[in-house]
C-alpha cells in the first residue's frame, strides 16, 4: 500500500460506466453500469408518477427527510437529501475547510474530481492487488483532515469491516464513507449509516443503484448536525425535485427495504454464478478480486482492452478499469446480472479470449 499525490497522472476521473452504453453502445447488453437491471419497479414508477400533479409547487423535502431519518434511527438534523450521492461530493469539497484531503483508491473517482475542482490538492492511498485491495488504516497519513473511502468499494467489490473504517476517525478529521452500494449487501453488513459514535463521520447513500433512478438523481448524507448545516448552506435552493423526493420517501418504507434485501440476496447468488464462470478462464490468465461483495466484480486479464473491444463487437458492454487510480489497462469491471445474461456473456468472453492478438 502506498500514498502518492495524484494531481497529474493521466487518469480520466470523469469517465463512468454510462459512457460504454451511449451512442453506438445503446444496443449492447449492459454490464458496464452498476444500476440494477429491471428497475425501477412498477410500484415505484407509480409513486413517482403520482407526484407529477404537484409540480406547480416548489419541492418540500420535509416528509422525505423525516422518512430517511426514521429509516436510520436518526433525528432529521443529521440528514441531508441530495441530487444523488455525486452532489454530496461536490458539497463536501466546496463547503468544508480542509487542508489535506486523502482519497483511498481504487474507488469511485467523482470524490477526487470534486475536490480537485474546488481547488484542493488531493493525496491518494493506493490499495494493492497483493493485499486484496483491503484497507490498512496505518497507510492513511495522520495529517489527513478529510478521508474518503467507499464501502463496498467501487470497482473492487471489497467490503471493508466497519471497525476498520471507523478506526480512521480522528477528532479533527472528516471521515467520508461512500455506502452507495451498501443496500446491495445482504443485511447491510459493515454499514456505518446510523452511527453517531464515530467522530467526524459522514455517510453517503444513493437510491439510484438498487432502484434504477440514475436519471432522477436522489441520495442523501448522514452526519452531525453541524456538518449537515454546512453542507446545506452550500446547496442551491430546492436541490431535489418533487419526483425525487417522492422516490426517497417510497424507497425507505418497510416494503421497499424488504424488497431491497431480497434483491441483495439474489445479487449474491447471481454474483457467485458469475465468479464461478470466470474461474473457468483461469488458464487464460483471468483473475477475479475475491471475496466480491457488491453488485459488480473486478477482473484482471491479459489484453483486457482488446477483449473489451471484442466483447462490444459480440454485443456486450463492460467497464474499462484503467480510469481508476491504482488500476491499469489489464482490468475490467463487470456488473452482476441474471443467469441468462451471465451465460451469454461468458460464452462471448470465451470467444473474445480465443481471438488472436
Amino acid at each position: 500500500m502506498r500514498t502518492e499525490d495524484g494531481m497529474r497522472d493521466g487518469h480520466d476521473l470523469r469517465h463512468h460506466g454510462d459512457a460504454e452504453v451511449r451512442d453506438d453502445g445503446a444496443a449492447l447488453v449492459d454490464l458496464a453500469v452498476n444500476v440494477r437491471a429491471g428497475t425501477p419497479p412498477v410500484w415505484l414508477r407509480e409513486r413517482i408518477a403520482a407526484s407529477l400533479t404537484s409540480l406547480a409547487a416548489y419541492p418540500d423535502g420535509r416528509a422525505a427527510r423525516a422518512a430517511v431519518a426514521a429509516r436510520h434511527g436518526l433525528p432529521v438534523e443529521r440528514v441531508l437529501l441530495t441530487a444523488g450521492a455525486a452532489e454530496a461530493f461536490v458539497l463536501l469539497a466546496r463547503a468544508l475547510k480542509v487542508r489535506r484531503p486523502v482519497v483511498v483508491h481504487p474507488q469511485f473517482t467523482e470524490p477526487e474530481a470534486a475536490l480537485r475542482d474546488a481547488g484542493h490538492t488531493v493525496d491518494r492511498v493506493l490499495l494493492r492487488e497483493e493485499d486484496g485491495f483491503r484497507l490498512d488504516p496505518s497507510a492513511v497519513p495522520e495529517s489527513a483532515d478529510l478521508v474518503v473511502i467507499g464501502n463496498p468499494t467501487n470497482p473492487t467489490s471489497v467490503l471493508h469491516p466497519a471497525a476498520t473504517i471507523a478506526g480512521l476517525a480522528r477528532p479533527d478529521r472528516v471521515l467520508v464513507v461512500d455506502e452507495a452500494f451498501m443496500d446491495a449487501v445482504p443485511g447491510e453488513r459493515e454499514a456505518l449509516a446510523g452511527r453517531t459514535d464515530v467522530p467526524g463521520l459522514v455517510v453517503l447513500r444513493s437510491l439510484t443503484k438498487t432502484w434504477g433512478l440514475a436519471g432522477l438523481r436522489i441520495g442523501y448524507a448522514l452526519s452531525s448536525p453541524e456538518v449537515i448545516a454546512e453542507l446545506e448552506r452550500a446547496q442551491p435552493l430546492w436541490p431535489v425535485s418533487t419526483p425525487a423526493l417522492a422516490a426517497a420517501e417510497a424507497c425507505v418504507e418497510p416494503r421497499a427495504l424488504a424488497e431491497a434485501e431480497d434483491a441483495a440476496r439474489r445479487i449474491a447468488r447471481d454474483r457467485a454464478r458469475l465468479v464461478a464462470g470466470l474461474a473457468s478462464f483461469a488458464p487464460a490468465g483471468v483473475r477475479v478480486v475475491e471475496p466480491a461483495e457488491g453488485p459488480f466484480v473486478l477482473v484482471r486479464m491479459p489484453r483486457a482492452a482488446a477483449v473489451r473491444r471484442r466483447l462490444r463487437a459480440l454485443g456486450y458492454a463492460v467497464r474499462r478499469g484503467d480510469t481508476f487510480p491504482g488500476l491499469g489497462e489489464e482490468w475490467l469491471r463487470l456488473a452482476v446480472r441474471d443467469r441468462e445474461t451471465t451465460t451469454g456473456f461468458l460464452a462471448a468472453l470465451a470467444t473474445a479470449l480465443d481471438a488472436p492478438a
